[in-house]
């Protein structure tokens, strides 16, 4: 039966927790698994620009053996040159796994509904699990299972809907702090914090973006003006004031906290240049692990 990857609670805590051991193996012998995924290929269909997602996978089925295809916003056009299920039933019996980068959450969903091949959601207006599978187990890379917090300042994106849904999972305390009007989705909030009640871990919402990150081990953020939301540019930059990530927020955090950026950065904005380029940032580590985390996820749902 084949198995998708929508999002981070499509996987047990287990199944986390395996994906994280085999990442670091591949993570330190790159090519441990390199005929694993032999004739297999994979699909990228894309309807937003990226540079980690893409590569990443790209990169990821060559090392594995396999082979990537990739079909950009032209080539495509979910539901509107086909419908999502009619391609979701041609890709399927064409390729052993399909990567979908899309604005609508219920492409995703209806891709992975119709078609035979696995689907892994490669960011939607809602979700990004591969960022938070990749952002936890860079996080277990610094501090193991020690208890830690957590500290998201900004806007409650995609990013954090998966940080919370990860992080409940995993028993990690997360804070977070956004501007009126740009919470985390109630539904995948509601729902990871009766996740985090079972896993005794804390969730919690906390107004003065200085007391979110009070004590804080990690501080992360995330853009304030995501794609498909450049025409309210201006709009956003004057809500999120007081939200940068920058020496005077973080002087609040723990001396050593780290900062995590999911890239990519609109420094000058959410971050300023200071922070993002110190000693203490794991940005790039961050980026880095994509590549490893999610050549776990390829062995995992196409097998190898």
């Amino acid at each position: 039966m084949k198995k998708n990857l929508i999002s981070i609670k499509d996987l047990t805590k287990n199944e986390i927790i395996e994906l994280f051991k085999f990442a670091k193996i591949l993570k330190k012998n790159p090519l441990s698994k390199a005929n694993s995924l032999k004739g297999k290929t994979l699909a990228l269909v894309f309807q937003k620009p990226s540079n980690r997602t893409r590569v990443s996978f790209e990169v990821g089925m060559f090392q594995l053996g396999g082979k990537a295809i990739y079909l950009g916003p032209d080539e495509v056009k979910l539901g509107v040159r086909e419908s999502v299920k009619d391609v979701a039933r041609v890709l399927g019996r064409y390729v052993n796994g399909i990567v979908a980068r899309t604005f609508k959450h219920d492409d995703v969903v209806d891709l992975a509904k119709f078609s035979w091949s696995p689907v892994i959601n490669g960011l939607s207006d809602l979700l990004h699990p591969c960022q938070g599978l990749s952002d936890l187990f860079t996080i277990e890379e610094h501090f193991g299972k020690k208890k830690i917090k957590i500290a998201f300042v900004g806007d409650g994106n995609n990013v954090l809907n998966s940080l919370l849904v990860g992080s409940s999972a995993l028993g990690r305390d997360i804070y977070f702090s956004t501007p009126k009007g740009c919470e985390p989705d109630k539904a995948v909030l509601s729902e990871a914090r009766k996740c985090a009640d079972k896993n005794k871990s804390i969730i919690q919402k906390v107004d003065d973006p200085k007391e979110c990150v009070k004590d804080a081990d990690i501080i992360y953020t995330d853009v304030w003006v995501s794609m498909g939301k450049e025409s309210k540019k201006e709009e956003r930059l004057k809500l999120f004031n007081g939200y940068q990530v920058n020496k005077d927020l973080v002087s609040n955090a723990k001396e050593d906290a780290l900062i995590m950026h999911c890239l990519p950065a609109h420094r000058g904005e959410e971050i300023d240049d200071e922070v993002l380029d110190s000693k203490n940032s794991i940005v790039y580590e961050q980026a880095e692990n994509r590549l490893h985390v999610q050549k776990a996820i390829l062995l995992m749902l196409l097998g190898g």
